[in-house]
C-alpha cells in the first residue's frame, strides 16, 4: 500500500517526521524531560516520605523534625534538574543570520550533534533523577518508620538514604559530560 502526497507538507512518515526534527526542538525537549521528570521525581519522592513521616509521628512525635531531612533530600532532586535546564540553556544560541534558509555552507553536523547532545543529556539526567526520587522517598519512608520503632536507626537507615540521593548526583555528572561538547554553531 502507498501513500501519495498530495501536498507540499507532506511526511513520508514517522521516520521522516524525527529525523527532519529541528536541533533547537531536540535541545528545548530534552530540557524539558531533564527538568520535568526530576520535579516528578522530587514530587514522587516527598509523597512517599511524607505520608510515612505523618503516619509514624501518630505514635512517635519527636520523630517530625528529625525526619524532614528526608523531604530535602527529596527536594535536592529537582534542584539538580533545575541547575542542568540552566547549564543546557546557556549552550542554546541561535544562528547569526536570522534567515528562513541556512546557506548550504552551514556547518549541518555540528548543529545536530548539539540538539542530539542536549536532548539525551536531558534524558539521562531526567531518568536518573526520577529513579533517585522514588529511592529518595522510599528509603525516607523506611527511616521514618524505623525511627518510629527504634530511635537508634536513624543513622542507619539514613546512610542509605544519602547512596540513593547519590543516584541524583551521577545523573546530573553523566548529563554534563554529554552535554559538554554540543555547541550550537553561530
Amino acid at each position: 500500500m502507498s501513500y501519495d502526497c498530495s501536498t507540499y507538507y507532506c511526511n513520508q512518515g514517522w521516520n521522516e517526521v524525527i529525523s527532519h526534527l529541528s536541533p533547537y526542538s531536540w535541545a528545548n525537549w530534552g530540557i524539558a524531560i531533564g527538568l520535568g521528570f526530576s520535579v516528578v521525581g522530587a514530587a514522587w519522592g516527598i509523597w512517599l516520605t511524607g505520608s510515612s513521616l505523618v503516619g509514624a509521628a501518630v505514635k512517635a512525635p519527636r520523630i517530625r523534625s528529625k525526619n524532614l531531612v528526608s523531604v530535602i533530600f527529596c527536594e535536592a532532586t529537582a534542584i539538580y534538574g533545575v541547575i542542568l535546564a540552566i547549564i543546557l540553556l546557556n549552550k542554546i544560541s541561535s544562528p547569526k543570520d536570522k534567515t528562513y534558509v541556512l546557506s548550504s555552507l552551514w556547518n549541518w553536523a555540528s548543529f545536530y550533534f548539539a540538539g542530539y547532545g542536549v536532548f539525551f543529556s536531558g534524558c539521562s539526567v531526567g531518568f536518573t533523577n526520577i529513579a533517585s526520587g522514588i529511592s529518595v522517598g522510599i528509603a525516607g519512608s523506611a527511616c521514618a518508620l524505623a525511627d518510629a520503632q527504634d530511635d537508634s536507626l536513624f543513622v542507619k537507615i539514613l546512610i542509605v538514604e544519602i547512596f540513593a540521593s547519590a543516584l541524583g548526583i551521577f545523573g546530573i555528572i553523566v548529563g554534563i559530560i554529554q552535554s559538554n561538547n554540543a555547541q550550537f554553531p553561530v
